[in-house]
Formats: structure tokens, C-alpha cells, sequence
């Protein structure tokens, strides 16, 4: 085993390879041709005479020797990129920078537009993709720079995870114009007694980071007066025109659906506040693309002051 004639470009597919358990996955993380990918691992396998991966019911599996060189070269890659973009100035405005972030159903429909729109004025040569990942994987996408940072109710409690605290809210409630509470109140909160007299939808996407609306719900033993359960967000401003249920998003989201489809807006008394965090791996803290990025999402994002009534405003 002579180091030298080891072509380093092959440790890029052994690492993504171990991340993905799939050849396959891991050529189209690296823009490799499947065929291109298995000659890769092929010479790998030649040079370390050892299989590296065998074949199991859940996927490839790394053999010792692949588990103790995969994680160290990973480090070892993650640490080159982060000297080799450390030392080039970050240049938004000629950047063809292709930027990954993990964002919500419902946060792609209140981020993203505003981000976009932030881009092509400040850094028109970018390109933007949300990535599905689901909550709980987060942490590890970042690791592996299959995502660049994630904004939602996140606090990954994982080793080399950064974040930052953008705004807090509440969940509200919002209805048709004809819709009133029982037994009738006054103002625009909702009190127990009256939210046990309601029936609600509640957005339950397959990878969520709003799970806390049920959880909400639970503790205010409200669980069985969920009606309906849509996946999508989209459907939301419809159900609360059309039908006589209340419907539980963010104060973010209520407040924008309200404004452009004449909507009303409820508090709910005693509901919980969330927060919203940017989250983003360690190893990409100095890198000036990735604090250009973080700076502009702050700046677009953060709230910092908040009204007597308990409203988190920008």
C-alpha cells in the first residue's frame, strides 16, 4: 500500500458511501454516474484489500476497517474544505453558489419567498434548494454538508451543531368571518371553556417540525376535538373560509393568511411559545460563504422586539 498512488478523490466516495449505505445514493451526492461510483469503490477496494462494504437487508454495511477510516476521513475532508474557503474572499454578487437549506412545509412557504427575493437582488448568480430532511436527521445532514442550515422549532442536541435563536411565537387559531366561540366572549381570545366547544384542524406533514401543535393540544386535553388533519399547509386559508373549524397554525402563518383572505385571528389562552432557531454544523463557521449566508438570514429573520401583548414583532 503505497500512499501516494491513491487517487484522493476516491475518499469522497468512501465517505459518502458509508453516510448513504447506497452506492447509488452515494454517486448522486457527489454527481457520479452509478457505474463511475462502483469503479470507485472497486479501486478502494483494491487498494485497502478489503471489501469495505458488504451487502446486508438494510444496505451496505462498512466492515472494521471501513469504520475506522470513513469518520476520520470525513473530519479530514470537512477540515480542507473549511482551509481552502477560508482563505478565498466570499463575493455574493459574482457567487454561483448553490445554497442548501432544510426548511418546513410551512417554513418554505414563509422563508423561502423572502430569502429568494433577497437573493436575486444581493447575490443573483445563486441558486437555492430546499432539501427534505426529516427532523430528526438534521443533524447529520449538516455533518455531511448534504444541507448548508436549517431554520425551525430545532435544538439538535448533537455534537458541532451551532445555532441561533431567530424569533419566538405562539400558536393561534384562525376562522371564517362567520365563525364565534360558545358561549360568546369578549376580545379575541379563546379560553379553555370555549376551546372545548370548537373542533379543529391541525397540519400534520410526514416530517414536521410543528409536532407540538398536538402536543399543545394534549396538555389542554383538546386531542379528540381534531376534525381534520391535512398534510399540506396549502389547504388551510380553504378549511378556515369553508368550514366551521378552527384552525391551529403559528402567529406567523395566522397572521398572513388573515391579512389576504379576510380571516379572523385568535389567541388561545395559556398556548405555549415556541422558538425558531437557525441551526448549522461547526466545521463551517468561518467559512465567509456560509457567514454571508447566516448574516442575511438574521438580518431577514430576527425578531428582537416584543409589544405588550406579547407579540414578537421584527
Amino acid at each position: 500500500m503505497i500512499f501516494r498512488q491513491l487517487d484522493l478523490n476516491l475518499l469522497r466516495v468512501l465517505v459518502a458511501i458509508h453516510r448513504t449505505r447506497s452506492v447509488t445514493a452515494a454517486g448522486k451526492a457527489l454527481a457520479l454516474s452509478q457505474p463511475a461510483t462502483s469503479n470507485a469503490l472497486a479501486r478502494l477496494r483494491e487498494f485497502f484489500a478489503d471489501e469495505l462494504f458488504v451487502r446486508s437487508p438494510a444496505g451496505l454495511q462498512p466492515t472494521r476497517l471501513c469504520e475506522q477510516l470513513a469518520p476520520a476521513m470525513q473530519a479530514q475532508l470537512l477540515a480542507m474544505e473549511s482551509l481552502v474557503l477560508n482563505h478565498q474572499p466570499f463575493d455574493a454578487l459574482s457567487s454561483q453558489r448553490h445554497w442548501r437549506l432544510s426548511l418546513s412545509d410551512l417554513g418554505e412557504i414563509l422563508f423561502l419567498p423572502r430569502l429568494a427575493s433577497a437573493l436575486r437582488h444581493e447575490s443573483p448568480q445563486a441558486r437555492l434548494s430546499n432539501v427534505s430532511v426529516d427532523a430528526a436527521q438534521v443533524a447529520a445532514a449538516l455533518e455531511a454538508r448534504d444541507i448548508d442550515m436549517a431554520i425551525g422549532i430545532l435544538k439538535p442536541q448533537h455534537r458541532g451543531i451551532r445555532s441561533q435563536l431567530l424569533f419566538k411565537e405562539r400558536y393561534m387559531a384562525i376562522s371564517s368571518q362567520d365563525w364565534s366561540p360558545s358561549p360568546p366572549g369578549r376580545g379575541n381570545t379563546l379560553s379553555q371553556m370555549q376551546l372545548v366547544q370548537a373542533r379543529f384542524v391541525v397540519v400534520s406533514p410526514t416530517a414536521t417540525f410543528h409536532g407540538s401543535v398536538e402536543k399543545m393540544l394534549m396538555a389542554m386535553k383538546l386531542q379528540d376535538r381534531i376534525q381534520v388533519r391535512p398534510r399540506h399547509f396549502g389547504s388551510i386559508a380553504e378549511l378556515a373560509q369553508n368550514t366551521d373549524l378552527l384552525c391551529i397554525v403559528p402567529e406567523m402563518y395566522a397572521r398572513d393568511l388573515s391579512q389576504r383572505f379576510q380571516l379572523q385571528m385568535w389567541a388561545l389562552e395559556d398556548a405555549p411559545v415556541y422558538e425558531v432557531h437557525m441551526v448549522w454544523h461547526s466545521s463551517t463557521e468561518q467559512d465567509s460563504d456560509q457567514q454571508w449566508m447566516r448574516g442575511l438570514i438574521e438580518r431577514l429573520f430576527t425578531r428582537r422586539r416584543q409589544t405588550p401583548e406579547g407579540v414578537f414583532i421584527a
